[in-house]
């Protein structure tokens, strides 16, 4: 799973250090990948932080090679509650249904949804999916400064409950400068119970919530959780722990965020899971999911 801007090049407005909140990231929770310094595109690049391919058939001989069946594109919105009053990640739904189209079935199309612009986004959403073959929905709620059980996302939950479509978000802090108090994974239990026949992904393990987000997992029928946005050896232990175990592994999704796919995929062979959990991780639960064969 991962942003669709970030997959190819030139589809819609991924990251881009332009923004004060990814040029803020650099000198903190990306500190580590630039050195504090706001890099150039090709520094960017070479970090293979984000950093889209050329085209879709070069990013599906790479899928060939890694052995990739299917990857998820959504796509992203992110809006800038603080510095632009913007979208900071915008990639128009149509631009990447075409790119889905050219894919051939590789890639998964996914939308997102605006809070602010509630009917456009529904008349999008339901166009997504019923004209073009999008099979989820990923929303940012953090950017938005809202929780997860704000009135103004129940209009997206019911719209896809009512498409029968799984619903996925950001949950634990923000990488970016963006109010995080909201991404306490807890806060999805009451959005759990209320739609208990939608599925629901809680995105980028949780952290520092780590036990709330294992916690939704175990409990509720209905709620999943991705690993994307950390590379798997720099995973939380309890998350670790958990996801290889009989409580989580049926439960728990991989994913990339649009980091490297061969790193991503080398680190999470390397560790010492159980089989049934490799299996079950790396595709079994992420097709049950999404409802495909």
């Amino acid at each position: 799973m991962g942003h669709a801007a970030a997959l190819i090049k030139g589809l819609g407005r991924g990251m881009t250090f332009d923004y004060e909140e990814y040029r803020i990231a650099t000198r903190t929770t990306f500190k580590s990948i630039f050195r504090g310094k706001v890099p150039t595109l090709e520094e960017q690049e070479n970090a293979g932080f984000l950093s889209p391919y050329p085209d879709v058939a070069t990013l599906i001989a790479d899928m060939d090679r890694l052995g990739y069946d299917k990857i998820v594109a959504c796509a992203t919105k992110m809006w800038s509650p603080y510095y632009h009053f913007d979208f900071i990640m915008d990639c128009p739904v149509a631009d990447l249904a075409d790119v889905v189209d050219e894919a051939a079935g590789r890639l998964i199309g996914a939308t997102s949804y605006n809070p602010f612009r509630i009917d456009d986004s529904l008349r999008e959403i339901e166009w997504a999916v019923r004209e073009r073959g999008f099979k989820y929905v990923w929303f940012h709620p953090l950017s938005y400064g809202l929780a997860p059980n704000d009135r103004r996302f129940y209009p997206l939950y019911a719209k896809c409950s009512e498409l029968q479509i799984p619903v996925g978000l950001q949950v634990g802090h923000s990488a970016e400068v963006l109010p995080s108090e909201g991404g306490r994974p807890m806060i999805v239990d009451e959005v759990a119970i209320d739609f208990p026949n939608l599925k629901l992904n809680l995105s980028h393990t949780g952290w520092p919530w780590v036990e709330e987000w294992i916690s939704m997992l175990w409990r509720h029928p209905n709620v999943y959780g991705d690993i994307s946005s950390y590379y798997p050896k720099g995973l939380d232990d309890r998350l670790v722990r958990f996801m290889d175990s009989s409580r989580g592994r049926d439960k728990v999704l991989f994913g990339t965020n649009s980091f490297s796919l061969e790193r991503c995929q080398r680190e999470f062979l390397e560790m010492d899971f159980d089989e049934r959990t490799v299996k079950r991780v790396l595709r079994s639960n992420a097709l049950e999911f999404l409802g495909i064969g």
